[in-house]
């Protein structure tokens, strides 16, 4: 069985070694590098291409917006996972149009990293429920007349809860009965229609319209 090739960025040696050692006592995960902020994460990238990398957003030297950034930019494909305290909302955002495909606090249990790693690893998202619970209550905060929500087909809604959820194009297409590619054009006119531009910025204009329920 192929390993999940992980990278772990994080500025506090103590969080990273012990999130490293539980992550190697997992069977289908191999943890092939570490850097300690988002300058040293690009020089690894040089050696080693990881499936996922999980990202700490605030760090010395570079920090992990940037750094995701710049990763993407050289490399498309690569999917990260930002890992996040309470009181980093702000920067939630930014997180998502450099490139992350879902978020997990810090806190999490491993269980909860493991699942948020295979999620994303096969083509999903993952977003910690406590961490959409802090982007709607900090965005509601922010912006208190807001747009109201877009006008689904039944079919664009029941796709839109599935992407939510963290099912690939793929996965769906099975879950439905349907070919992928008809998913492929259904997910590009939900996009089109909530004017956003991956995933990750999907899913938090679906909670913040209260298009799902979290």
């Amino acid at each position: 069985m192929k390993k999940v090739k992980v990278v772990l960025v994080d500025d506090h040696k103590l969080f990273r070694n012990g999130l490293s050692t539980l992550l190697k006592a997992e069977k289908e995960i191999e943890i092939t590098g570490e850097a300690e902020n988002g300058k040293e994460f690009c020089k690894l990238l040089q050696k080693t291409m990881p499936d996922v990398v999980l990202m700490d957003i605030e760090m010395p030297v570079m920090n992990g917006i940037e750094a995701s950034r710049l990763a993407i930019r050289m490399y498309p494909d690569l999917k990260i996972i930002t890992l996040s305290m309470y009181g980093e909302e702000e920067y939630y955002l930014k997180m998502i149009e450099a490139g992350a495909k879902g978020f997990i606090l810090k806190n999490s249990g491993i269980d909860e990293v493991v699942k948020a790693i295979k999620t994303v690893y096969n083509g999903g998202t993952f977003f910690s429920q406590e961490v959409l619970y802090n982007v709607v209550k900090n965005i509601q905060e922010v912006k208190k007349d807001k747009t109201p929500a877009i006008k689904l087909s039944n079919r664009e809604n029941e796709i839109l809860h599935l992407i939510c959820k963290g099912f690939s194009n793929q996965e769906i297409a099975e879950e439905l009965n349907i070919s992928k590619r008809t998913v492929d054009k259904h997910r590009a006119n939900i996009l089109d229609k909530t004017n956003t531009h991956n995933t990750a910025s999907l899913v938090m204009y679906a909670v913040e319209n209260k298009l799902i329920e979290i």
